[in-house]
């Protein structure tokens, strides 16, 4: 016959919230199955007993369903719905303290089901990405270029061949789990007995550690190194662009594959040219007679000067246009834009302002010319 209430807490029937609390917290902390000295088995029975209690007197609704229709009345039982639940965090961690029905609940119903769910790992990693940064020419970053650099990272161990191991040793099975890869703790609450699985920390979950691990590697499989790579910088490559090279990062471990390494490309800045995506740009000083009378000047370009036509009567503030002349850019290249910029002399002979002068007197006004 199931054990009245009441009697569970050592109560009476007239008992107020507050005395029901003090009996319940009472009892809690003498019959805890971590802190019972005697039988773990009873504690567990008498503090389910407890917790049912006051799980049913601490609620007035609950508890005057008891009271008249006792152990049978409607939705009496600790089935632990969404109003159970919820009354027995309350009680909880009215005794534990704040938070310690979650941290209870993950520790069992969390992450130890997700361990136990997933599969055994192996030793076996990929190795980490690696970045690093160059700094390239102008004149690579437009045809392109290799380029050699000395990059620090981990590479197998020529000792143990990346296994981590002293030649002509084994693995063995894990001690602290046994070769399971995991480790169970056993712990009680007012819920119960539950057991929590978590990776052993020993072997990483593999279940197998070092017989002798390598004494040049110390059992990591990877030692460090400076390794010289040639970099291959495709051409018309923008500022700041980011290169990917497979597997040129560190090695993997036991096994594992390589990493990658990204390259970030800085490009020195031109003394002459500008650029502006695939086009480029100059300025070339020009004489005002060449403007007025046309003439032939030199232009530089990335391949080299060349000469181009000025018509008679160019404009100062006007910008000639060389195709093909600019940044590679996939199948075609950018142009190249010349602005011309009129060199005013600051200082002539006397034959040189005689001349000029009459030049500008024969000249009609400016706005002649407009």
């Amino acid at each position: 016959m199931p054990k009245d209430y009441y009697e569970i807490l050592g109560v009476s029937r007239d008992a107020s919230q507050e005395e029901i609390k003090r009996a319940y917290r009472r009892l809690a902390k003498k019959y805890h199955p971590d802190a019972y000295k005697g039988d773990k088995k009873e504690a567990e029975r008498r503090f389910r007993e407890i917790a049912e209690a006051y799980e049913v007197l601490s609620d007035p609704e609950k508890r005057a369903q008891y009271d008249r229709f006792g152990h049978a009345g409607p939705e009496q039982g600790f089935d632990f719905g969404p109003t159970d639940f919820r009354r027995a965090r309350e009680a909880f961690e009215e005794f534990f303290g704040p938070s310690a029905f979650d941290e209870i609940f993950n520790l069992f119903f969390g992450e130890g089901t997700r361990q136990q769910a997933r599969a055994q790992p192996t030793r076996a990693r990929r190795g980490e990405d690696l970045e690093y940064r160059i700094r390239i020419g102008f004149e690579d970053a437009a045809f392109g270029a290799r380029v050699r650099a000395t990059v620090p990272r981990l590479v197998p161990c020529d000792r143990c061949g990346g296994s981590g191991l002293e030649p002509g040793t084994g693995l063995r099975t894990c001690p602290t789990c046994g070769g399971t890869g995991r480790i169970e703790y056993r712990q009680f609450t007012m819920l119960g007995s539950f057991v929590n699985v978590r990776t052993c920390p020993e072997c990483g979950g593999t279940g197998e550690v070092l017989e002798r691990p390598c004494r040049k590697c110390h059992g990591e499989g990877r030692v460090k190194e400076k390794s010289e790579l040639v970099i291959e910088i495709p051409k018309g490559i923008e500022d700041g662009a980011r290169l990917r090279l497979r597997g040129e990062g560190n090695a993997g471990v036991a096994g594992g594959p390589p990493g990658d390494l990204y390259i970030t490309v800085e490009i020195q800045p031109h003394p002459v040219f500008k650029r502006n995506g695939a086009d480029l740009s100059v300025e070339v000083p020009v004489h005002y007679g060449t403007l007025v009378l046309g003439g032939r000047i030199k232009v530089p370009t990335l391949e080299g000067e060349e000469e181009i036509t000025i018509a008679p009567g160019t404009s100062p503030d006007k910008i000639l246009r060389l195709p093909g002349r600019g940044m590679p850019q996939g199948r075609r290249r950018g142009d190249l834009l010349v602005h011309l910029k009129v060199v005013v002399p600051k200082s002539l002979s006397r034959s040189q302002r005689e001349l000029l002068k009459k030049f500008t007197d024969s000249l009609p006004p400016p706005e002649d010319f407009r």
